[in-house]
């Protein structure tokens, strides 16, 4: 029967283990994303799909505006009126919900991420 001999063994588990943590901190460096669509439709009626944004910094939609989001991201957003992601009026949307703009309203321009 052959001896197993615990000090390579717990070694072998050491360096696994460090291995796995400097992996899993490079890969974070890469910068996280929304996973999943949000998608809209314009003013002109043409629909729009952006596939998994960052988690950073502010999304332009497209100039003319949206009329309708849909987040089908696992993060909620923020719509804004502004293409720079400032200013009232926003609009808080859950993930797996979708907004209409009413009537009246202005289009969105922006969103952002909460995280």
């Amino acid at each position: 029967m052959p001896v197993i001999d615990h000090r390579r063994c717990r070694l072998g588990i050491a360096a696994g283990t460090a291995l796995l943590t400097l992996t899993v901190a490079g890969c974070s460096s890469l910068g996280r994303t929304a996973v999943g669509p949000v998608s809209y439709t314009t003013e002109r009626d043409a629909v729009i799909m952006v596939n998994s944004p960052s988690v950073r910094g502010c999304h332009r939609l497209d100039p003319a505006g949206a009329k309708e989001v849909s987040n089908g991201t696992l993060i909620d957003i923020i719509l804004y009126h502004t293409p720079d992601c400032t200013g009232p009026g926003t609009t808080y949307l859950a993930t797996t919900f979708s907004d209409v703009k009413g009537v009246s309203a202005l289009p969105w321009r922006s969103f952002s991420t909460v995280h």
